[in-house]
């Protein structure tokens, strides 16, 4: 009897390790790696999640008052409440369905923002590049990059 209870015992706690598993965290860097990106001139950007969610979301609390819907929205660009780091989020390219920029120069199109964020760079520029800016505004020695240069390394 005794055995069955610590083989039961054994097997319950390797389950919950398992489990563990399924429901880490996210990675520290996040790659773009979406169809259509292949072509890129410049070099693809290491995006660190845990320092924009854990360090800079703490020693720059209040611009970062909607804690992950900062970055995580809904369809109607509403942050998303709740999340912590084990939420199931979707990928922007999920939404933003068009990979790589929206057509630029004199004959492209001329688009409204929501049809320029359909593009998936534009949807994360604009995200990034507009909290760049704030904080860059609020800190005005701390400079957080806000050109292609200044974030994308060279090919």
């Amino acid at each position: 009897m005794r055995k069955k209870i610590a083989v039961g015992l054994i097997v319950a706690v390797a389950c919950l390790f398992a489990a563990g598993g399924i429901y880490a965290k996210v990675a520290d860097t996040l790659k773009v790696d979406t169809k259509g990106y292949d072509k890129l001139t410049k070099g693809e950007l290491p995006f660190s999640h845990k320092k924009h969610s854990e360090e800079y979301a703490k020693q720059y609390a209040d611009l970062y008052a909607k804690g992950c819907g900062e970055c995580h929205h809904d369809a109607k660009n509403q942050p998303l409440k709740d999340l912590k780091a084990d939420s199931k989020v979707q990928k922007c390219i999920e939404c933003h369905k068009k990979p790589g920029e929206a057509p630029k120069g004199k004959d492209a199109p001329k688009l409204t923002k929501e049809q320029k964020r359909e593009y998936h760079a534009e949807a994360l520029h604009d995200n990034c590049q507009s909290c760049h800016k704030d904080f860059n505004k609020k800190y005005a020695p701390k400079k957080a990059p806000v050109t292609c240069n200044d974030c994308h390394p060279k090919k």
